[in-house]
């Protein structure tokens, strides 16, 4: 019997925290994250569903401080990747703190 790889798909809720939001230095940070993964990832918005892999897309998705948004990845290291870009966004906030 063949063993199959199952696709996970995980979702996280984030909350953007850090006073400028995913400005640009953060968002190519974002982005140069996701692309180390073999999932699909995306960032979900009310208004829309944007490649985290892709630094257009991710300042597209105008993530400001306060704005909460989903994280989604579907792949073999789905559960990794969301767990990485969720610290991610936390590691921005806490940065911004004098």
């Amino acid at each position: 019997m063949a063993k199959t790889d199952s696709v996970l798909l995980i979702r996280r809720k984030v909350k953007i925290m850090n006073e400028l939001g995913l400005h640009a230095r953060p968002a190519a940070e974002f982005v140069r994250a996701a692309q180390t993964f073999r999932s699909e990832i995306w960032i979900l918005k009310r208004d829309g569903r944007f490649s985290a892999g892709s630094i257009i897309e991710v300042l597209m998705a105008n993530l400001n401080c306060g704005d909460s948004a989903m994280i989604e990845a579907q792949g073999p290291d789905a559960e990794k990747a969301v767990a990485r870009l969720v610290g991610l966004v936390r590691k921005f906030a806490e940065e911004d703190v004098p």
